[in-house]
């Protein structure tokens, strides 16, 4: 029987439009979602709110049971999850089994959060005990986006849940399958009580309703700067927590003695992965001159090596953008860079919302395709003469999230990296990588620190309470 079934796969009624879930390889309809209206937040945060009160009081072990349960179905089900992110998302079956992999991962990592030593016994000047002890916040928002959908839902909302949290998941309408709904029917199979976990695919108003809710005081957001700030500001005036993750523009830094065998493969999984949309995507090679026209040339011609096409029917690198809204802003931050003097070493065009990977050589600040975020497949590759140049290049501009640097000498990379702020760092590695295990998050215009990942869930989702015990009143001076 599948996990999914279209017919039953929203047991809640919503109150906003039918929604149409397309392909975007062909444009054809995969299915209907009724998305949320603002109504349908309230009641899904009262609901939660409800069911939250009794799920901090389970014991541990059985909030762990149920989140090893979810990465166990993750890995039952994976055949139909695959089709279902590589079908909804664009997504290649390699980059679809990664996302698979990941979620069961945080899964079992939340599992073990609930088992965590929960506060401090803390000295004291009274005669007293004194200690503190984490408590859930109570009802967990989050919004997340559409490149890479489960790993940006699940990260959050198991944790959330594993802490003793309810969580309403506000996925992007255009990946409500594989990035929410798919979440859902796991955690009910994995006999997650009812009430905990509510989805509402949709948008701008379904979002802006959650931060809003003065039943939700944490919000976890992953997308675009833009969006983020208006979400963190929102927040604030609610004077709620928001988790930001944010987009970024990484450098690749490769110094005159890397391995230029090697390094092209890498090169280009940074910046065509995905059809380069992740935040961590590649966005800036920056090259020593020595081997600068080398490897405009190498990356070019692993660029036109690569096959796009429909991941679903065909074996290729890359897939589709995920809508034409996406490929508009791609190709016009191309051909405003080509138009300022860039020059177009490869790709450039593209078929329906088939983008080629794009290698654009001689970029400088003012090229729209290097100072700005692509989230395309898109490497725009600028020369430097020193290391100094390089580290003031790659600090240069709004974001902070990932940094890649490739030397033969590992301690010199290290020392690069000092003098970069970012907060992530990958010595002979590109920009991409996520494990559960890790701290995630960028500074800057790429969010608000490391709040996804190993410790950081602790303190994303539950707060310190101060308590103090005595055998006997106080007494006191009046």
């Amino acid at each position: 029987m599948p996990l999914l079934d279209p017919q039953t796969w929203q047991p809640r009624p919503l109150s906003g439009p039918a929604h149409t879930v397309t392909e975007p390889a062909t444009g054809d309809t995969l299915g209907t979602v009724t998305l949320a209206a603002a109504e349908d937040v309230e009641a899904a945060t009262r609901a939660a709110g409800t069911a939250q009160t009794e799920w901090a009081r389970v014991p541990h072990f059985v909030r762990a049971a149920v989140l090893r349960k979810a990465g166990d179905l993750f890995a039952a089900h994976a055949d139909e999850l695959r089709e279902w992110l590589v079908r909804e998302s664009g997504s290649i079956p390699g980059k679809a089994d990664f996302e698979l992999h990941v979620a069961a991962q945080e899964c079992y990592e939340a599992a073990a959060l609930a088992s965590r030593p929960a506060g401090q016994v803390l000295p004291t000047e009274a005669p007293r005990l004194s200690y503190t002890r984490r408590v859930p916040v109570g009802v967990v928002g989050v919004i997340s986006p559409f490149n890479a959908p489960l790993i940006l839902s699940i990260r959050s909302v198991a944790p959330a849940l594993a802490l003793g949290n309810a969580v309403v998941l506000k996925p992007d309408p255009r990946t409500a399958v594989c990035g929410g709904l798919s979440l859902a029917a796991v955690f009910a199979e994995a006999g997650l009580p009812d009430g905990l976990l509510h989805v509402l695919p949709g948008g701008p108003e379904a979002g802006q309703a959650l931060v809003a809710d003065p039943r939700v005081p944490v919000i976890s957001f992953t997308g675009s700067t833009a969006a983020g700030r208006a979400v963190g500001e929102a927040a604030g005036r609610h004077l709620k927590r928001a988790h930001l993750e944010l987009g970024g523009n990484s450098a690749l830094i490769v110094l005159e003695d890397a391995d230029l065998d090697a390094v092209i493969s890498t090169a280009a999984w940074g910046s065509f992965f995905h059809q380069g949309q992740i935040c961590m995507t590649t966005g800036r090679h920056l090259v020593h001159r020595s081997v600068y026209e080398e490897y405009v040339e190498r990356l070019a011609a692993k660029a036109d090596s690569l096959a796009v096409g429909d991941p679903y029917r065909e074996q290729v690198h890359l897939g589709p953008v995920i809508d034409s809204g996406q490929l508009a802003k791609v190709h016009g931050l191309v051909e405003a860079s080509t138009s300022g003097g860039a020059k177009l070493a490869a790709g450039g065009t593209h078929d329906r919302l088939f983008y080629r990977p794009t290698v654009l050589a001689g970029v400088d600040d003012h090229s729209p395709a290097y100072a700005e975020e692509v989230f395309g497949p898109v490497a725009p590759v600028r020369s430097f003469d020193t290391a100094d140049e390089a580290a003031a290049l790659a600090a240069d501009g709004p974001y902070g999230l990932s940094l890649g640097i490739v030397t033969r000498d590992t301690t010199r990379g290290l020392d690069l990296a000092e003098r970069i702020p970012t907060g992530i760092v990958h010595i002979n590695d590109q920009t991409v990588n996520d494990e559960a295990v890790a701290p995630f998050g960028g500074i800057a215009a790429s969010g608000t620190g490391a709040r996804f990942g190993g410790d950081a869930n602790l303190e994303a989702f539950t707060e310190v309470r101060w308590t103090t015990v005595r055998g006997d009143v106080a007494t006191y001076p009046f």
